[in-house]
């Protein structure tokens, strides 16, 4: 079964904690992604979905579906 997400947005800190990728200009808020998977670390999560597998993402901007 694919596990899907839900892009809800982000804000700058967001991606600076844990050195993630940018989201802001390549995903749209509100759509869905396929997560490829996830890296969990003592004190954030990092997503790389299917659609971006160079890009990791933090975790607290997506919701699960």
């Amino acid at each position: 079964m694919n596990r899907l997400v839900r892009f809800i947005g982000t804000d700058p800190d967001q991606i600076r904690f844990g050195k993630n990728d940018d989201p802001r200009g390549l995903l749209i808020v509100g759509k869905e992604y396929e997560l490829d998977h996830a890296e969990i670390y003592h004190w954030h999560t990092q997503f790389t979905l299917k659609d971006f597998p160079d890009k990791k993402f933090n975790s607290v901007c997506f919701e699960e579906i």
